[in-house]
């Protein structure tokens, strides 16, 4: 902070206009200052001050929230001959404030949880907090608060503790698993029926459950168990409680996922959650969803942990299938959120199902999918009185696009063609209310496109029945079937005539405003999968396109439309595309005019283009010109404007780079008369606004021109053009962090030309600079930035390795071999910085084939390069636990150095790198 260590009387000003100031600038100003504050090395003796005077919750809710802050993440500004005074300080206060207010109990528990993970000289601190305390029964509500904030906080990401240290407190927790218990059942045998102290008592339980630090056996026989089930069966026990027993619980269940090692408290809790039966129609009778969704959950826990249990001896023991019966009975509950928590379970028993594939147990298993399925049909209708369209981004919207997958998911134990010819008996035989057509043609929605469409005459029927549907059934109806249509494009490839009555019917859905979407995506569906059958009605396709917002369309469903119209128009004789194309982009361009010129949102056409010429793609021999060729000249100039107008829009320049992207992907080499003037006005435009989607444009160009002799200087000098001012920008203090997607664009720009013409890019001047930045942006935590830096390096290195018969080979190696030479060191040394400090575990795969690559190249010098690199890295926390010992760094060495494939070195920094986490 400048100028010294604020007066309290100033922080305490601060906190108050935080909190109470009615102008929010006043609060907006106090909080930056407090947050300065907090990052400062004062906030230690400021928040300490605070707590000890104990002014009023504000005050002090400030000190705790910042004490634990610092320790979780500054925890190293303080002396290691200070920690003991810290703790003994943060017990003093969390004594005097345990009657203040919970929320400030809580943040000092976290605070002293995070000290004592981090503090290797407190040994034994459950043991010792135990001892203090536990004679006080005053104390006890911050001392169980404590002790369930601890196991929590072990695998806490905020901390790095680092393996070796969560390995060691792990076993600690585990040594004294006993002693906790002992004193939560005593806490619970003196004060009875408090209910504050029970909820505090089975969250702290929980929480030792889910780090599986708790003696299963010990367990089994534990008190507080029975006194869990007891709680959970009374109809009386208050919400409160009754959720925090349901979590207790569930915790439980999932602690002891490996059943055969826990078989005496796998059997009490299996036996335990089926006594709940009664409870829970109970609850049902008393309209208490509260307490429903609890039972839910818990008998859902129950049966994700029995799984394999139950898919290896179903009905024996405690694969015993009532477990299925009971989430069956919650499926019949009518609130559909009952049912929807044990989708996950049945999804997995589905794919246990599918893997083990064998006849005699997908028959055991049946019965209690189809009812699964009917309670599913039913949860899907629509409220009786519900008017329009069903909605689709409301929570019930979402709940059925969920069925939609678990349908598509669990089909195959029932049989699809089975399924369907049942649903669409109940619609042919009966004369159900609307609502449950609806549902039921939903329903056949999701699995239409599993059926096997060949010979079948029941899915011809139902296509033929539904076309016919009256105008007057329900609005939903119609918008489902239509829907329905769409997903039966194969039954209507297979049986082309078909074609015109569906087409005649979807046009009728396209003509109303309500069905307008839906009718256009399915017609793009038809398009996609009957391109050749469709290519007879594209004089109808175009009809549609000409008048395109004619239509009540969604922006997502004119695009699909297009894209349909598109697919359709490749199929066309070539000499029918380019008059066609013409047509179609025209009728695009116009709707660009008559929206009242520059004013208008280039988007739309913009959009409306690119899915055309990305989906144009016919089949052009060799020697023919591209049919789309002379189209997208006659495009260029409109294109080439619109840039020049909306060049500070970073939406709108995005749209137009994405439709020349297309555009050149589309005629390929057929876009040379192009690329001077492109460039150029990439480059002009670039120099002023920067946006990375000119780099990405470039990248597209270098992969279609880049093996071109005539066009490589060219390319180069654009790259070099491009990137004077991508790197002042990226010089810029967190630049690399606030431009992730400059830096994704910019190494896929380089690793185009790493791949189209190497000898190009590594005899320039600007290769030195591009390597140095890819070095400092290894250790950028974001997913396609790093993953296109990583890729850049890798493909670089790997140029000098790939002997391809190139004539160009020895200089490639020659080359590489100096920039090794210049900056392997520091790249090795960066990388494994990153992996250890910087990088989340899913990028380290990309690390290791970089790693691999660098090796290849030259093992000896790579060997000396990492232990170099190992030896700068630090070998203890500031809270004096070892990170790591000298025999896992040369081990890691070893494993890496010797690995024979690129897995090895993968697994080897996977583990390594937990060290440091």
């Amino acid at each position: 902070m400048e100028g010294g260590k604020p007066s309290l009387p100033l922080v305490y000003q601060a906190v108050q206009a935080l909190y109470h100031d009615p102008d929010p600038a006043g609060k907006e100003r106090a909080s930056l200052w407090l947050g300065e504050l907090q990052r400062s090395m004062f906030a230690w003796e400021i928040s300490d001050q605070l707590l000890q005077l104990k002014q009023d919750v504000e005050s002090c809710y400030f000190a705790a929230q910042t004490m634990k802050m610092k320790i979780q993440t500054s925890f190293y500004e303080l002396p290691p001959e200070t920690h003991n005074a810290l703790r003994d300080s943060l017990l003093t206060h969390i004594q005097n404030l345990k009657d203040l207010s919970p929320i400030i109990v809580t943040q000092l528990a976290l605070a002293i949880a995070d000290l004592a993970l981090q503090m290797a000289s407190w040994k034994g601190c459950v043991h010792t907090l135990i001892e203090k305390y536990n004679n006080d029964i005053s104390s006890m509500p911050f001392l169980i608060e404590i002790l369930t904030v601890l196991p929590e906080e072990v695998h806490s990401r905020s901390l790095r503790i680092g393996a070796n240290r969560r390995t060691e407190i792990i076993e600690d927790l585990a040594f004294y698993s006993t002693t906790l218990v002992t004193l939560l059942t005593s806490c619970v045998e003196k004060t009875g029926t408090d209910e504050k102290m029970l909820i505090k008592v089975f969250r702290c339980l929980g929480s030792w459950f889910n780090l599986g630090v708790l003696d299963s056996n010990f367990m089994a026989s534990n008190q507080l168990l029975m006194v869990l089930f007891q709680i959970l069966q009374r109809d009386e026990t208050s919400t409160n409680l009754h959720e925090a027993a349901s979590d207790c619980v569930c915790s439980a269940l999932y602690a002891i996922e490996n059943v055969d090692t826990n078989i005496p408290l796998a059997l009490q809790l299996f036996q335990g959650v089926l006594t709940l039966e009664t409870a829970y129609h109970m609850a049902v009778a008393r309209e208490d969803l509260d307490k429903v969704l609890n039972y839910c959950r818990i008998f859902t826990e129950l049966c994700e942990t029995f799984l394999e249990t139950t898919v290896r001896s179903p009905g024996q023991g405690m694969g015993d299938l009532r477990t299925l019966e009971l989430l069956l009975i919650c499926a019949g509950h009518p609130q559909y959120e009952v049912v929807e928590i044990s989708f996950n379970f049945w999804y997995r028993l589905g794919e246990h199902l599918y893997k083990i594939n064998d006849a005699n147990l997908h028959s055991i298993f049946r019965p209690y999918i189809q009812r699964l399925l009917h309670c599913l049909a039913r949860h899907c209708q629509l409220d009786t009185d519900h008017e329009g369209i069903p909605e689709e981004t409301d929570d019930f919207g979402e709940f059925r696009m969920r069925v939609s997958d678990l349908v598509k998911d669990v089909i195959f134990l029932v049989g699809s063609m089975e399924c369907f010819s049942q649903l669409y008996s109940t619609l042919k035989d009966g004369n159900p209310p609307w609502e449950v057509t609806e549902a039921v043609l939903f329903i056949m929605a999701a699995i239409a496109k599993s059926v096997d469409p060949e010979n079948n005459p029941t899915v011809a029927e139902v296509l033929q029945q539904v076309v016919l549907l009256p105008e007057s059934v329900h609005m939903a109806v119609r918008y489902t079937s239509i829907e329905l249509v769409g997903e039966m494009s194969d039954v209507v490839d297979r049986n082309p005539r078909f074609l015109d009555p569906v087409l005649n019917y979807l046009m009728k859905g396209l003509r109303e405003k309500p069905l307008a979407s839906a009718a256009a995506k399915a017609i793009h569906n038809i398009c996609s999968v009957c391109r050749d059958h469709m290519a007879q009605h594209f004089q109808g396709l175009l009809d549609i396109a000409r008048s395109l917002d004619s239509f009540a369309l969604s922006t997502e469903a004119a695009v699909g439309l297009l894209k349909g119209t598109a697919l359709v128009l490749a199929r066309l004789p070539l000499e029918k595309i380019a008059e066609c194309l013409s047509d179609l982009c025209a009728v695009q361009l116009l709707t660009e005019q008559s929206a009242n010129g520059k004013s208008a949102d280039p988007t739309v056409w913009l959009d409306r283009l690119a899915v055309i010429f990305r989906h144009t793609n016919p089949i052009v021999e060799n020697g023919q010109t591209h049919p789309c060729q002379k189209v997208i000249q006659e495009i260029w100039p409109v294109l080439s404007e619109t840039l020049n107008a909306h060049q500070a829009d970073n939406r709108i320049v995005e749209r137009c780079c994405r439709c020349l992207r297309f555009a050149v992907r589309c005629v390929g080499k057929g876009s040379a008369s192009l690329l001077q003037p492109l460039v150029t006005q990439m480059v002009n435009v670039y120099q002023v606004y920067p946006h990375s989607c000119f780099l990405y444009l470039g990248s597209i160009l270098v992969d279609e021109y880049g093996m071109e002799e005539g066009c490589r200087q060219g390319l180069l000098d654009m790259l070099q053009a491009l990137c004077m001012p991508t790197f002042q920008l990226l010089e810029q203090p967190n630049s690399l962090r606030n431009h992730p997607d400059t830096v994704d664009d910019l190494f896929r720009l380089a690793t185009r030309f790493v791949q189209r013409s190497p000898v190009t890019l590594l005899s320039s001047s600007i290769i030195v600079h591009i390597i140095q930045c890819a070095i400092a942006a290894t250790s950028l935590d974001h997913r396609d930035a790093n993953c296109s830096v990583m890729k850049f390096i890798r493909d670089l290195i790997h140029t000098g390795l790939s002997n391809d018969h190139e004539e160009d080979f020895e200089v490639r190696k020659r080359l590489i071999g100096q920039a090794m030479e210049q900056h392997g060191q520091q790249l090795v040394s960066q990388l494994v910085h990153s992996c250890c400090f910087c990088l989340p575990p899913y990028t380290l795969p990309d690390v290791a084939e970089v790693l691999w690559e660098v090796m290849l190249f030259d093992r000896p010098i790579f060997c000396r390069w990492l232990e170099n690199a190992l030896k700068g890295l630090p070998k203890e926390t500031s809270g004096g636990a070892v990170t790591v010992t000298h025999r896992q760094l040369t081990d890691f060495h070893k494993q890496v150095t010797s690995a024979e494939e690129c897995k090895q070195v993968c697994w080897a920094i996977r583990e390594f790198t937990r060290l440091f986490r």
